[in-house]
């Protein structure tokens, strides 16, 4: 899309007496409704060659000009952060993002996110909102996000989003050696006290976790997590709200707990794998121009591999060893 685009279009006449901002959403839905409002408001949209407010109505026949305004949206600085990206296109970038990585610049990370790295890759996302970025992973867990190029991929992936269209599958490791999968249904908002953590309250937003067993060991347990909804730290509550923690996590993860007689190896990596054992694996979606279905996946990184290894290891040892009594 070029730079301030005009576009033209006729309000149908079955659309009188309703709002402004209503009819725009109809006639443009390449744009959200908030997007549309601001440019009725900057001065970005006439009506029969008149400014406007959001609230007018309409009585339909009148001819709508809408300018398509980028202007600059992110003000951090575009920095040269290598990227594994999965997929990409015009509309949209597919990335693994490792752990470690902030995804928006903030008071205690200015500059070396996510964002930043993106501004390197395609310095226009500047002019999208949060830099194109539509869902988030915390700063220590890995794997794939969807980034939008363009405010019409944006608003399609928000929009998917909202919708709980997009099939976001995880990899955690956690505490305990549970017997079946189920669902997390708890809502989840802001702890009362500590502002840094989430909670399980009953005043909070609803939240929903599928999870399945992937892998069984002595004292801990591989799930594949399903995101239904998209709260902060989502899975990372609900599984200590479970009662079964994800190994590392520093927020919910309590203290270290290891198997009885664990081995060196095991104690070893336990004890230094210091960020919650949490990978976003796959990621589904509805192309948001095409409508074709894409899917990416992201690879386990080398710390919950080697996790996994120890813990596999772990459970051989002692099988054997009861083989052995026996």
């Amino acid at each position: 899309m070029t730079q301030n685009e005009q576009r033209t279009a006729r309000v149908p006449d079955s659309c009188a007496g309703r709002r402004l901002d209503a009819v725009l959403a109809d006639l443009f839905p390449e744009y959200s409704r908030s997007r549309l409002s601001a440019w009725v408001k900057t001065g970005d949209v006439s009506v029969d060659g008149a400014s406007a407010r959001p609230r007018d109505p309409v009585r339909g026949g009148e001819i709508i000009a809408l300018t398509i305004v980028e202007a600059v949206q992110t003000h951090a600085v575009a920095e040269d952060i290598p990227l594994d990206i999965l997929y990409e296109d015009e509309h949209v970038f597919v990335i693994d993002k490792p752990a470690g990585l902030v995804v928006h610049p903030g008071a205690g990370n200015p500059a070396g996110t996510l964002v930043n790295a993106l501004l390197h890759q395609d310095p226009d996302l500047d002019k999208l909102p949060r830099a194109g970025i539509v869902h988030r992973l915390d700063k220590d867990t890995s794997g794939v996000m969807v980034v939008a190029r363009t405010l019409v991929a944006h608003t399609a992936l928000v929009e998917q989003l909202s919708a709980r269209q997009v099939h976001r599958q995880y990899l955690a490791v956690v505490v305990g050696a549970l017997v079946s999968g189920g669902t997390a249904n708890a809502a989840i908002d802001r702890h009362p006290r500590d502002r840094l953590r989430m909670a399980v309250r009953e005043d909070g937003k609803d939240a929903v976790t599928h999870y399945r067993l992937r892998e069984r060991f002595r004292a801990h347990t591989a799930l594949e997590c399903r995101l239904e909804t998209g709260r902060t730290h989502q899975i990372r509550v609900h599984m200590a709200h479970l009662k079964h923690p994800i190994i590392g996590d520093p927020l919910y993860g309590g203290s270290l707990r290891l198997p009885k007689g664990a081995s060196d190896a095991l104690i070893a990596v336990l004890r230094g794998f210091k960020r919650q054992a949490l990978h976003a694996e796959v990621l589904e979606f509805a192309h948001p121009v095409t409508g074709e279905p894409v899917r990416c996946e992201a690879p386990l990184p080398a710390d919950m591999q080697q996790l996994l290894q120890a813990l596999r290891e772990d459970a051989a040892l002692h099988a054997e060893a009861e083989r052995a009594r026996r």
